[in-house]
């Protein structure tokens, strides 16, 4: 592995790019490229520049998004520690298909610098293997490109070439997960964030070693905050200790199960309500997208809301969520909606979607009156 970054090179579909040569083509000028070749070039510059930093973009799923300055080094340890893990070899085929604006798809450039991987750019689309012509070694996508993909049989063919998928930015449900245990190579979720430079830790989908559990990079130590939400000091990739707001369980070997989000907790009532548990217990419910939020009620404080796309009989489905569902967990309202609010990189954006029920109840209060 190179951690010099001016010795380092571009392996990009069998070519090999070296800092002179990003530099003379982009002076040829963005017409002259694909959007995403223009992209990874931009960020190439950056990346060989003399900075020790660069900035990236939180995904904004729970939030506004914020801007962060990393350091250039702690990516490649980063790099350093995915490539080790999953066995990753100069030569290897490596698919880029995510935008360039976050983490995720830095690392995927990041870690083809480091370890030499050959890497395959395709836009940041909902069907990334649409054209993409022989087998992969290594791709990382979110769980929406992943869920389209197997939609159609050419690109779940494409999909099942793939010796080792990472799949992070957002939740993997049940019926994914499914579909996700029938691939041939081996499939992870990724436990991370942009504080953390990508994962650090990661749970295996299919095959022998599928679990519940992420299992950290050993360099990795974890702990649990009072209010029970994870704790991460990972000394190779950030300076400083990460405190989450995800509600977390650590077993006695070092693993671990994410139960959701503090910022996610419903308070109706006085009971606790985390969102997460809610939707896992309805994806065998609903085929449709869809997403447990809230609106303020004055006797509840907060009443557990439904947002959903599609949906033909509402009075129907409220039975089959009372079958499945405590009493004070079933949701006080159930929406019907155009989209379920999504970020830029394909997250569920939680704030958005308590800003759209909100919208909705105090349209339909508007209307009695």
């Amino acid at each position: 592995m190179i951690f010099d970054r001016q010795k380092q090179s571009l392996l990009l579909d069998g070519r090999k790019y070296t800092s002179k040569d990003v530099s003379s083509l982009i002076e040829r000028g963005e017409k002259e490229f694909p959007h995403a070749i223009w992209e990874l070039l931009l960020f190439l510059k950056e990346w060989f520049d003399d900075s020790p930093t660069l900035v990236v973009h939180t995904s904004g799923s729970t939030g506004v998004p914020k801007e962060l300055l990393v350091s250039k080094d702690r990516m490649m340890q980063s790099a350093r520690l995915t490539c080790e893990h999953l066995n990753l070899q100069s030569g290897d085929t490596a698919l880029l298909c995510m935008n360039l604006r976050y983490i995720g798809a830095m690392m995927v450039v990041v870690r083809s610098l480091v370890a030499g991987l050959n890497l395959i750019v395709r836009p940041a689309s909902g069907h990334p293997l649409a054209d993409v012509k022989g087998p992969l070694r290594f791709a990382a996508m979110v769980p929406l490109q992943v869920y389209n993909t197997l939609q159609k049989e050419e690109e779940r063919k494409r999909l099942e070439q793939i010796d080792i998928l990472i799949i992070g930015g957002g939740a993997i449900d049940n019926s994914l997960a499914a579909e996700i245990k029938n691939l041939p190579g081996a499939v992870y979720s990724t436990y991370g964030m942009t504080e953390t430079l990508s994962h650090i830790a990661l749970r295996r989908l299919n095959g022998k070693l599928a679990s519940e559990r992420y299992y950290p990079f050993d360099s990795v130590k974890l702990s649990l905050s009072q209010e029970n939400t994870l704790v991460i000091e990972a000394p190779l990739v950030c300076n400083d200790t990460v405190y989450t707001n995800d509600i977390a369980c650590i077993y006695s070997d070092g693993s671990f199960t994410i139960l959701g989000r503090k910022d996610n907790v419903i308070n109706s009532g006085g009971i606790k309500i985390q969102a997460e548990e809610v939707e896992k217990k309805l994806h065998s419910l609903i085929s449709e997208p869809f997403v447990i939020t809230s609106v303020p009620d004055s006797r509840l404080g907060q009443a557990v809301t439904l947002l959903t796309m599609q949906l033909s009989n509402v009075e129907e489905l409220e039975n089959r969520i009372k079958s499945v569902l405590p009493l004070y967990y079933c949701p006080k309202y159930i929406y019907i909606v155009e989209q379920i609010p999504q970020t830029e990189n394909g997250k569920i954006d939680r704030k958005a979607c308590r800003d759209l029920a909100k919208k909705i109840l105090l349209s339909q209060d508007m209307e009695k009156c």
